[in-house]
């Protein structure tokens, strides 16, 4: 160790060609120039105090992510119960119910709507207090900081300030945005891992300026300043414009040397670095969105409900105010009993318009019982049961992390039944960022068998459907279908039971092919292509190799889990990199003509990066006999066009390989070699040193059009196929999902290449499907001329219409498709989105969008995951899901409908954004199927069924009043008002919310497009409430006419006396317990004993009140004494009318449901037919058939691939049929 630095064994920098060689001396002077707005940040390195004063004044470390503090909890979280439209109204009746003009007393209504609103903000309070928990687990999280004199001491991250250098270890997080000064490296080179930023899981290099690599341990620091000027803080991740001041020199800074908070050090023992931004200007904080409050879509329906219900009770409430005016003008006065002369102004004859305003505000508050304030308490309460539910549902819990599903917030559940549009990250929520590799085309030759699963699923289907054809064609002999299967099977599916009885556990390898395994590739015919092809795989990337002491085994520190799945691959077919030097890569061939293990050294003289744009990487290495190789892998298409005439023996072979390949869902690359001649090498090596030490814009355009030139007249040697891993169960969930109706999005910050391979691999693309690649105008190849070209050619303006006429061609090539099966897929980059997001062509790259069956979207940063999420739920209007499990998913999770945060690996930043929080991404399928479907159901049914029964209540009050010259005269007793939504109705309509299932979950999850009931609104669209609202009005009607109609003039009493109002009164509450009892057993399809006893028992509540009520002094019970035991129930009269009624009320309803499920079922009333008939299980064949019917049709999935093959299949099966009947006709027609 020297000057306290590891000094590593191999100069890493020598690896990137492109990206990180290190500038020449003369390169560095040239500062960036700038000033104005945007470019005003000062930073004092080592001297945090300057920046706490004014005018700099930057913030400290601190983050929050809550929605609330303590000054504006109260504010806010009243505001937010407010904004519901029933409260106002409440808030208005309480405040009246304090003057003489209220029926009621003041503290029955105050404390129901004190009650409510302060539950409503406990609940938001302890929503908020677990994030803010979340929150000081971040900012108490420890960072060693510079105190002074050299010393570095731990301090909390919401401590450190602008200025402050900071000593960062392997494998911790970055706690602010950084410039780095030194690491443990004597280049100053740090890998850096950005999965939490962008996704992307291949390590980022980093490295610092040369001046400050002396900066290599804690005591160089305790003189240490500088100045940095630079850009303000922005949410662009991958710029950065800045200039460092040292030593009298100024430096220019990039993106290069910043290390952004929430990134992890790798590979690294530890880095120095000076705080740029903290806090909230923070570029992942700048990212991130403010907490928003969401409400759901029912919610804001149920708002208009109320406004209806509303105008409802001011249209009586006058009708009553007029009635009343009219008759204390003209028909008061002729009441002498009355005493009309020494009445108050709320009687005054003489003054009727008065009367008539204050009695207004009587039957304002009289008739609220139209608008049930109950109503919130109750869907509160139901919510946060149906949220426990989801907590502890048993089949959403992740056993190897421990972790179950959660609710977050309960306000959405029944948004979960109503999801149109899913917008899913990809790493770390769809992947789980682990490679295999699977198969191998090598010399046109395929290796690896063993079939994926698209064609298992694919074989098995096509073999059923062959069996159905078999039983309904009796005509076709069996056995010739019998010979068909097992063609298609052994076409289809080649297993080997050896290779299976062989295989061992190796994590990035799960290749099985006996013919390459053990050196039996030395038996192979094209033995040479072979060993080019692992020496490939063995040499061609920028791997470091470190040796476990304890095991002795390697690991390979790869910037990407491809070439790990490379390496690993090589090694266990005898091709082991052990070892690197600065300029040498040792491979140990196990097997070899000699029959004993040898080391080879190849020296690596150049390095080719592999980027996006290239989309292949190369070496050029000289083996031990000094031969010159360029070894090059990369995009089959890219190699293509680069090979030599005779370089393309095996084109067609291994295209066609790649093509099944690709139909499966691997992830594939082509590999290619090419012979240098020394003079040729040494020619071209010189202009590659001239391009790589040039100066300005045009060196990167250099390197690679001098790459390029090297990359030429390939020989094929074959191609890899490499499974990117799924999380468990995502192409199931994912063909569930689409099954369901749904459409899924994939934002990810990760290469269009990586994104385009996990589509294939979950089922989002498939091969025929049509790719339509949106991109901005290709720089490199418009600038080949000259600069001053490119300039004229590309300027923002032709950019744009270049990026609007590609949307327009596309959106008229999809309209013009005329083949029924024909599926597109969106692909777009982020710096075209930044484009497409602009409000000039926004709605037109939305409509393309809309109409292709899959989107992907690529390089998007979290502010665009956001934004995009934004464009698709307000220009759709429909409900939207984000679900992701990094840090720079938060702006998309919070923008959306719904978020859903996976509780992943990586931090906890998603779920704390999240409303929903579950362990993988499979989870989603019950969360929604499921669990949303249950949901919008319960809250439907729950929130039509309480307005019919308060519509019932409310409105016989009304008839009452009018029926007794509107004197604002209720006919119920105070008590049986009070009890009615508190108790007798309210806790069956609970049960309804909590415990209803039109289907078991089962069912759920085999008839997918059940879930379509959610986003078509079948069960709370304005016909159902309309048609709820009228069968509330219809018992209304019933329940008042009906009983005035039997009591007016019968005699009630033994002794010929008719009812007076309390028996009218009891009679008629007794009716309303009864018919919405009756109605809400009526609405229910699954009954459990907690249902029974709530409905029956309400019922039973009833009258045992009106026993133990009449049993109570006359002081209390008033009219009510002994009214149940001495009045109504020895009246026979008082049963039949009850009897009567509730059939009446209940008859409608039971008539429109038997009607719709004889003659217009729903597909929930046949599939619980089936199930009472047990159908299912008596014909599993009809069973099978019926759900195979219950999907919505879908381009997407596994099943849509799994038809697509069976279409290809059937269509070779049908032609090799013809091919032989062709060839049966001509031996017939052919003289014997």
């Amino acid at each position: 160790m020297t000057r306290g630095r590891i000094r590593a064994k191999l100069r890493r920098s020598t690896l990137y060609t492109f990206s990180c060689l290190r500038p020449t001396e003369t390169e560095v002077a040239g500062a960036h120039s700038f000033e104005g707005p945007g470019f005003s940040r000062i930073v004092n390195c080592n001297q945090p105090r300057l920046h706490r004063k004014k005018p700099l004044n930057y913030p400290s470390n601190y983050i929050s992510t809550t929605k609330y503090n303590v000054v504006t909890f109260l504010p806010k979280a009243i505001f937010e119960q407010f904004r519901r439209v029933a409260n106002i109204y409440f808030l208005l009746a309480a405040i009246l119910s304090l003057t003489p003009v209220a029926p009621f007393s003041a503290v029955s209504m105050i404390a129901p709507l004190a009650f409510v609103v302060g539950l409503s903000m406990a609940k938001e309070a302890l929503e908020d207090w677990r994030r803010f928990i979340q929150d000081m687990k971040v900012n108490s999280r420890k960072a060693s900081v510079h105190k002074g004199a050299g010393v570095f001491d731990n301090k909390p991250w919401q401590k450190i300030r602008v200025g402050d250098v900071l000593k960062v270890e392997k494998d911790q997080f970055f706690p602010a945005d950084l410039l780095l000064l030194s690491s443990s490296d004597e280049d100053g080179i740090c890998y850096v891992e950005t999965m939490n930023l962008d996704g992307e899981t291949n390590l980022k290099v980093k490295r610092s300026l040369e001046v400050t690599l002396p900066l290599d341990d804690d005591a160089t620091f305790k003189d240490f300043t500088g100045t940095i000027r630079c850009e303000d803080p922005n949410p662009n991740l991958y710029t950065f414009v800045g200039n460092f001041e040292y030593d009298r020199q100024i430096y220019p800074l990039d993106p290069g040397q910043i290390l952004l908070r929430d990134s992890k050090l790798r590979n690294t023992a530890y880095v120095y670095g000076v705080v740029i931004f903290t806090g909230h200007d923070t570029k992942v904080m700048q990212n991130a969105t403010k907490s928003p409050s969401k409400r759901s879509g029912i919610e804001r329906k149920m708002d208009q409900i109320i406004y209806i219900l509303f105008t409802l009770l001011v249209l009586i409430s006058l009708i009553s105010s007029i009635g009343f005016a009219v008759k204390t003008k003209f028909q008061m006065p002729d009441w002498w009993y009355l005493q009309p002369q020494n009445t108050t102004s709320l009687y005054d004859p003489s003054r009727p318009a008065l009367s008539g305003i204050f009695h207004l505000v009587t039957a304002l508050i009289l008739y609220g019982y139209l608008i049930p304030i109950s109503l919130y308490v109750s869907i509160e309460v139901v919510k946060v049961l149906q949220a426990s539910f989801i907590n502890k549902d048993i089949h959403m819990y992740d056993e190897e992390t421990g972790n179950p599903a959660q609710a977050r917030t309960s306000n959405l559940n029944e948004e979960l039944g109503q999801v149109d549009t899913i917008l899913s990250d990809k790493t770390g929520t769809l992947t789980c960022n682990q490679m295999d590799f699977l198969k191998c085309s090598i010399a046109g030759t395929a290796y690896g068998v063993g079939a994926t699963e698209v064609e298992l699923a694919a074989a098995k289907k096509l073999a059923y459907d062959l069996d159905n054809q078999d039983q309904e064609n009796s005509d076709v002999p069996v056995h010739k279908n019998r010979a068909n299967h097992s063609e298609i099977e052994l076409e289809m599916v080649v297993t080997s039971r050896e290779g299976k009885d062989l295989k061992t556990n190796i994590k990035g390898f799960s290749f099985e092919d006996s013919r390459l395994m053990n050196g039996n590739w030395l038996k192979e015919p094209s033995v040479e292509f072979v060993l080019l092809f692992f020496r490939i795989l063995a040499l061609c990337h920028t791997a470091i190799p470190e040796r476990n002491e304890e095991t002795g085994s390697i690991n390979y520190e790869a910037e990407s889990p491809d070439e790990g799945a490379f390496l690993v691959a090589a090694r266990e077919f005898g091709f082991e990199f052990c070892r690197r030097t600065q300029t040498s890569v040792f491979i140990l061939e196990r097997y070899s003509s000699s029959g004993q293990p040898i080391q080879r050294e190849f020296k690596v003289l150049n390095t080719l990066d592999f980027t996006s744009k290239r989309k292949r990487m190369s070496v050029i290495v000289k083996d031990e006999s000094g031969q010159i190789l360029l070894l090059c892998k990369g995009a089959d298409s890219i190699i293509f066009d680069r090979l030599s005439k005779n370089g393309r023996m095996y084109e067609e072979a291994t295209t066609k390989h790649l093509n099944e390949y690709g139909e499966s869902g691997l992830r594939t690359l082509a590999l290619a070699y090419r012979k240098l001649e020394e003079s040729e090498y040494s020619a071209w090596n010189s202009e590659f040193m001239k391009a790589k030490t040039s100066i300005g814009a045009d060196r990167e355009a250099m390197l690679e059009r001098v790459s390029d030139m090297m990359e030429r007249d390939l020989i094929l040697v074959g191609a890899t196929a490499i499974e990117d891993k799924l999380q468990k169960g995502v192409p199931q969930c994912i063909d569930k999902l689409a099954q369901a109706g749904l459409k899924i999005w994939v934002l990810t910050g990760d290469k269009m290449e990586t994104a385009i391979n996990i589509g294939f691999a979950c089922s989002l693309l498939r091969q025929g499907m049509k790719q339509i690649c949106i991109t901005t105008i290709n720089a490199e190849a418009s600038s080949q001329d000259s600069k001053e070209t490119f300039l004229l050619l590309v300027t923002e303006q032709a950019v744009r219409e270049n990026i609007l006429m590609q949307i327009t061609n596309a959106s008229q090539m999809i309209k013009l498709e005329k083949d029924p099966h024909a599926a597109f897929a969106l692909i777009i980059d982020g710096k075209t989105l930044t484009y497409a997001l602009e409000d000039n062509m926004k709605l037109q790259f939305l409509g393309l969008a809309v109409d292709c069956a899959s989107v992907i979207c690529c390089r998007v940063s979290p502010k665009q995951k956001a934004l995009v999420t934004r464009l698709v739920k307000e220009g759709t209007g429909k409900t939207t899901l984000a679900i992701g499990d990094g840090a720079n998913d938060v702006g998309m999770i919070q923008e959306a409908d719904i978020g859903v945060g996976i509780s992943g690996v990586e931090g906890m930043q998603a779920v704390m954004a999240s409303d929903f929080s579950i362990a993988q991404f499979r989870f989603l399928e019950r969360l929604l199927v499921v669990h949303g479907h249950w949901c919008y159901k319960r809250i439907a049914q729950m929130i039509c069924y309480f307005f019919y029964k308060n519509i019932a209540f409310g409105l016989t009050l009304f008839y009452f009043e009018a029926f007794t010259g509107f004197s604002g005269q209720s006919v119920y007793d105070d008590w049986y008002m009070l009890l009615f939504n508190v108790i007798l109705t309210s806790l069956p309509v609970i049960s309804l919310g909590v415990f209803e299932q039109d289907v078991s979950s089962e069912v759920c999850l085999q008839f997918p497009a059940l879930y379509q009931q959610g986003p078509r609104n079948l069960f709370f669209d304005w016909y159902r409430i309309f048609g709820w609202m009228g069968n509330g009005l219809y018992s209304s009607l019933i329940i008042f006419f009906l009983n005035i109609i039997i009591f007016y003039d019968q005699a009630f009493r033994s002794n010929g006396q008719t009812a007076d109002m309390a028996a009218m009164g009891t009679t008629m509450f007794t009716c309303i317990i009864w018919a919405v009892n009756c109605q809400i057993a009526l609405t229910m399809s699954h009954f459990t004993w907690i249902q029974h006893l709530f409905v029956w028992g309400s019922i039973a509540t009833w009258y045992l009140f009106l026993l133990l009520y009449g049993m109570m002094s006359p002081l209390l019970s008033g009219n009510a004494y002994r009214i149940l035991l001495e009045a109504l129930g020895p009246a026979p009269i008082y049963w039949a009318a009850t009897l009567l009624v509730t059939a009446a009320c209940n008859l409608p309803y039971l008539t429109h449901i038997s009607f719709q499920r004889c003659f217009n079922p729903m597909d929930h009333h046949i599939i619980q037919e089936i199930k009472y008939y047990k159908k299912d299980v008596e014909d599993q064949h009809m069973w099978t058939r019926e759900r195979s019917k219950a999907r919505q049709e879908t381009k997407i999935g596994f099943t849509a691939r799994v038809d697509a093959k069976i279409r290809q299949l059937r269509g070779r099966l049908n032609r090799k049929h013809l091919a032989q009947a062709g060839s049966q006709a001509v031996s017939v027609m052919s003289p014997s």
